[in-house]
């Protein structure tokens, strides 16, 4: 029994209408409706295409996803075949010059003739597909294969948004060739996804190398639920077999014509007069290579004249008419040779692994991050690995994945060392970090010019004239090699450096010796102790009154310190602990540096002491700094969420989730007024 006529009539309106949006929301990047709205007429459609399945049609959004896992994909033979392109292997200007001249060559075109017109376009790195609609419905999409015979993925590409079902207005049979591939941003998604999947105990799971292989791979899966899942995208570049099609004469025109049809098309597609705008071209894409959302890895000059690429024609299955011109490859395979740990100006210990060298990124590279030892051990790199190295642009070459098959028997797994390989002292990783770090900070040569450069600045000793420059040219002299130094410099080691003249040596010496005389404030902040900035090296100060009783304190008598807690009391009861620190602070004291000490500060109580206050909403005349500051100077501890051990929520306007939740549990709420009596008892 057939539907009723105005069932028929809406299904194929609710059609129209998520094709359209569809394609203002995939290909245009420019939706009209909320995603609420679109998913209520999809759920409309699905519900009438389900009262009446005889309705159902292949090019129906609601086909777009589901479907039962296929045993294995069919063959399926190009009408016209998908032919590779012919790759330029000079990445210099010449490649672009080298096609020209060819082209030219082969047309029998003398000097003085006019410059040929191309059609220069991006090379993605993904996919290739080619896409068969007939009477405007997509009814097969098949991979490229041997050029001769792909795939049968249509299940597979009906899951991508920006890849129509229908055409409006198309040749009756059209083949539309392009690239599919996952965009930087999604794929890093992606692999988060999967880190989370793993980290919960997920087997058979992995994260993916790069892009082009996550989105191949999602092409090539027999259950489409999980193409469904990657975020895959599409350009179109090019066509196959058309019939009763318009009377194209470019390839630019066929591109727009695509684009109408409601193709995503590149907007970097150009027209180009020449060998020069080819080189123009080939340069601007490869300065904006690595700010693209997406990867390619060269571009393609395609004489624009379809008659002339006819008169052209093939040689050995490649086109005469068309080049892909690459870019230096942004990975590679190598060796690892040993991994070392380099001790960078602040501490922080990062593995390095040693490579065999290899050509990557238009340089030779023969070092590669692991960033730290997590890291090292979620990739799992051993010396001896082979390794896909990464290197794009300007960024540190990073080891994206180790070759699992040509593993050696024998190896071991990473392990960070727990001493610092530069001066020997501790290295600690502190709760929740993900790095290592030295303690000898006033000794480790690895952070001497760190050190000598805080331990100089206006808010700690106030050496003036003592800048970065200065510090490096000193330390790679040999002059400096610890904070001590400073005071043992004479006028004859400083007029002996370059463009250091009589006048700025003296001016020098003078700034050195004012700051000998300092406070107990300025000196602890100056020492680098991490997590000691300059409030906390007041407060420390002020609660032990001498600097001894500073560096023998444990760490239970430092966390009654105000504004002390657990993370800063570790840091800087390991700093001391250090036997190089101890050394260089005592020679510092040789030197002369001296500064007022007293007897502890009597500890007055706070009115707050003890109380937890949670701050919400905006107040009208406090920011939420400045109330936070009002309520710890009371003694107070200014929470981010509210619990049972909340005492007070201070709220102002719009405040959201912590007011409710502080009314549910029965949490005291004040406004600003509130607050300031508060203060003010």
């Amino acid at each position: 029994m057939s539907a009723p006529a105005k069932v028929q009539e809406r299904v194929d309106a609710l059609r129209e209408l998520l094709h359209h949006h569809a394609h203002q929301y995939y290909v245009l990047d420019a939706p009209e409706i909320p995603d609420a709205e679109y998913d209520r007429l999809f759920r409309e459609l699905q519900a009438l295409e389900a009262q009446h399945p005889e309705l159902l049609t292949p090019d129906s959004p609601t086909q777009r996803v589901g479907g039962k896992a296929l045993e294995g994909f069919a063959k399926v033979r190009h009408k016209v075949p998908m032919l590779s392109i012919r790759t330029e292997t000079d990445i210099e200007a010449s490649g672009a010059r080298n096609f020209d001249a060819r082209v030219r060559r082969e047309l029998a075109l003398k000097e003085g003739d006019p410059p040929l017109e191309y059609v220069a376009e991006l090379k993605f790195d993904g996919l290739a597909i080619s896409l068969r609609y007939e009477a405007g419905v997509l009814v097969q999409a098949a991979t490229r294969g041997d050029g001769e015979i792909g795939e049968d993925v249509t299940q597979n590409i009906r899951t991508i948004g920006q890849i129509p079902l229908r055409l409006r207005a198309a040749p009756p049979v059209l083949e539309v060739r392009g690239e599919v591939y996952i965009r930087r941003d999604d794929f890093e998604r992606l692999n988060e996804l999967q880190r989370d999947k793993i980290a919960k105990g997920a087997r058979n799971e992995k994260t993916f190398v790069n892009p082009r292989n996550a989105a191949a791979g999602a092409v090539r899966q027999l259950d489409p639920n999980i193409a469904r899942q990657r975020p895959l995208s599409f350009y179109a570049y090019g066509w196959g077999e058309i019939e009763g099609g318009p009377d194209f004469r470019t390839h630019h025109e066929v591109l727009q014509a695509l684009k109408a049809w409601g193709f995503p098309v590149s907007d970097r597609v150009a027209v180009a007069s020449g060998a020069d705008d080819l080189i123009a071209y080939h340069q601007a894409v490869g300065r904006d290579r690595d700010s693209l959302p997406f990867d390619i890895d060269g571009v393609v000059y395609k004489v624009n004249s379809l008659a002339l690429q006819k008169q052209l024609g093939f040689v050995t299955r490649e086109p005469r008419w068309a080049v892909a011109h690459k870019f230096p490859a942004q990975e590679q395979m190598t060796t690892v040779e040993s991994i070392d740990v380099y001790v960078g100006r602040t501490g922080k210990l990062t593995p390095v692994a040693r490579l065999q060298p290899v050509f990557v990124g238009g340089v030779t590279v023969t070092n590669a991050t692991l960033h730290n030892e997590d890291e090292a051990r979620r990739k799992d790199v051993r010396v001896g690995d082979t390794v896909i190295v990464r290197r794009a642009g300007d960024v540190i070459p990073e080891v994206v994945a180790v070759v699992p098959d040509r593993r050696a028997a024998g190896t071991e797994p990473f392990t960070m060392p727990r001493t610092c390989p530069v001066c020997g002292a501790a290295a600690v990783r502190e709760e929740g970090e993900a790095d290592y770090r030295c303690t000898g900070g006033l000794f480790c040569s690895a952070q001497r010019k760190f050190a000598i450069l805080h331990f100089a600045q206006r808010r700690a000793l106030d050496i003036e004239g003592l800048g970065e420059k200065l510090v490096d040219q000193m330390v790679e002299a040999g002059v400096i090699r610890t904070l001590p130094d400073l005071y043992r410099l004479g006028l004859a080691n400083l007029v002996a450096l370059e463009r250091m003249g009589e006048k700025s040596a003296h001016n020098l010496l003078a700034a050195l010796e004012k700051s000998r005389q300092t406070t107990l404030p300025r000196f602890l902040y100056g020492l680098g102790i991490r997590h000691v900035g300059e409030t906390t090296a007041r407060d420390l100060a002020r609660h032990f009154g001498k600097l001894d009783a500073i560096m023998e304190a444990g760490v239970e008598q430092l966390l009654q310190v105000p504004d002390v807690g657990p993370i800063v009391a570790e840091s800087v009861h390991a700093f001391f602990q250090q036997p190089h620190n101890r050394e260089v602070i005592e020679q510092l004291r040789a030197c002369g540096l001296h500064w007022e000490e007293g007897e502890p500060a009597a500890q007055a109580p706070k009115p707050l002491s003890g109380k937890t206050f949670v701050l919400t909403g905006t107040l009208p005349s406090l920011s939420r700094d400045e109330a936070k500051e009002l309520l710890e100077a009371a003694g107070a501890k200014v929470a981010g969420s509210v619990s049972k051990k909340t005492d007070y929520v201070v709220a102002g306007a719009e405040a959201g989730s912590k007011l409710e939740k502080a009314r549910e549990l029965g949490v005291a709420v004040l406004d600003e007024d509130g607050l300031r009596q508060l203060l003010s008892s």
